[in-house]
């Protein structure tokens, strides 16, 4: 069966770009992720999402995870644990390997759920 495949437009708008400054990701007192070349993704009425290259996370704090979601505007997503201190933060962020054309730009970034981790930009916390 075909999976139902969308545009953003005017009734669902999304963007991507830079994020201001320096991302970093923590998971208690460890540093999960550093970048300065962050992007953000907005998507209609859903709260901005952080997206950061998968080769600014430590990749050793990485587990991949069977699970994956779809979006009709973005693709299949891909999901990774995260391994900290002796535990296991399953499903703690995910990746759109080949993303559609409208949001190219996320490929070979991930992004983290912001109740799993701190997510610290420039002078704002987010989530």
């Amino acid at each position: 069966m075909a999976r139902e495949r969308l545009t953003p437009g005017p009734e669902h708008p999304i963007t991507v770009a830079p994020a201001d400054g320096r991302v970093v990701v923590r998971a208690g007192d460890a540093v999960v992720a550093d970048s300065v070349t962050a992007l953000i993704l907005r998507e209609a009425h859903y709260p901005p999402v952080v997206y950061l290259p998968l080769s600014d996370v430590d990749s050793s704090m990485l587990r991949e995870s069977a699970t994956t979601t779809y979006c009709p505007f973005k693709g299949e997503a891909n999901y990774y644990d995260l391994v900290v201190d002796g535990g296991v933060l399953p499903d703690a962020l995910w990746v759109y390997r080949d993303p559609y054309d409208a949001v190219a730009t996320i490929g070979g970034h991930v992004a983290f759920y912001p109740d799993r981790v701190q997510i610290e930009t420039g002078v704002a916390r987010v989530g």
